[in-house]
């Protein structure tokens, strides 16, 4: 199977889904356990709720294989993104409800790990900085969206109930500060979501490595709670009415990103 899915667009605009993957290669899954196999903390559907990408005009990269089998929005190193907080790391070994990911005495141990770096991680990184980079010199701007989504209730994570729409500019590092008030707005104003910039999500290794606003490069991170878009339970099923409702702010959010692009480029 294809490390990753990717579509090269006409537009200085790339969506990255790193935690779209459903795929385990069966040397991995052979060691996991049952709760694993329900892959549940996928960023479930995310091509589909994104339909509209191509029409767009946007570049798009979506990962093959799941986030269990490595995390791509993790470091190489995996250094802790939130210090002092509790997070899934770079091979994930529990869910997000702290089942264990495998049986036991078979969690992946370091050169495992450095293996599913070198096959998994390293290729999608490569074609998302090839991209970004082929933008620049092409359009004088790249624009990065990297589209997530999660269960709107993870105890382990927050408390209560996840905002609707979670936007993370790394605490403004990752993009221009004008650019993160126009989606801040655009946040605002879609009726019956709630929203946060820079809360619990403040956007992953992606966001904080590749948005370099001083060398015109500027990424965003949008952290979807689920419940706007999908069934949060198993078999996980996608809700086209609720989706329908939502499409236009995420369409909305990315309009706001090429008009940033159109009136920036070096």
């Amino acid at each position: 199977m294809e490390k990753f899915i990717f579509h090269r667009g006409s537009l200085p605009l790339l969506v990255s889904m790193p935690h779209a993957g459903e795929h385990i290669p069966e040397d991995i899954r052979k060691n996991m356990s049952a709760p694993a196999l329900d892959i549940a903390d996928t960023d479930w559907h995310m091509p589909l709720l994104y339909d509209f990408l191509e029409e767009l005009g946007a570049s798009v990269l979506v990962a093959t294989h799941s986030r269990y089998v490595v995390d791509l929005n993790r470091p190489q190193d995996n250094v802790n993104l939130y210090p002092g907080q509790d997070t899934t790391g770079l091979c994930p070994v529990d869910t997000f409800h702290k089942e264990p990911l495998y049986q036991v005495g078979r969690n992946p141990d370091d050169a495992e790990i450095q293996r599913r770096v070198t096959l998994y991680w390293q290729p999608y990184h490569q074609q998302l900085e090839q991209e970004l980079q082929r933008m620049r010199a092409e359009h004088g701007i790249a624009m990065l969206w990297d589209a997530h989504s999660i269960a709107s209730v993870v105890p382990r994570f927050f408390e209560g109930r996840l905002p609707d729409l979670n936007l993370g500019t790394a605490s403004g590092a990752s993009c221009a500060p004008e650019l993160a008030q126009q989606l801040q707005q655009v946040a605002a104003e879609a009726s019956g979501y709630s929203h946060a910039l820079n809360g619990r999500f403040k956007g992953g290794h992606i966001t904080r490595h590749y948005g370099k606003p001083e060398q015109n490069i500027h990424a965003v991170q949008l952290e979807q709670a689920q419940i706007t878009y999908m069934e949060e339970q198993l078999p996980f099923a996608f809700d086209p009415q609720r989706a329908a409702l939502v499409q236009p702010t995420l369409r909305r959010f990315l309009e706001v990103m090429l008009a940033w692009a159109g009136t920036h480029a070096l």
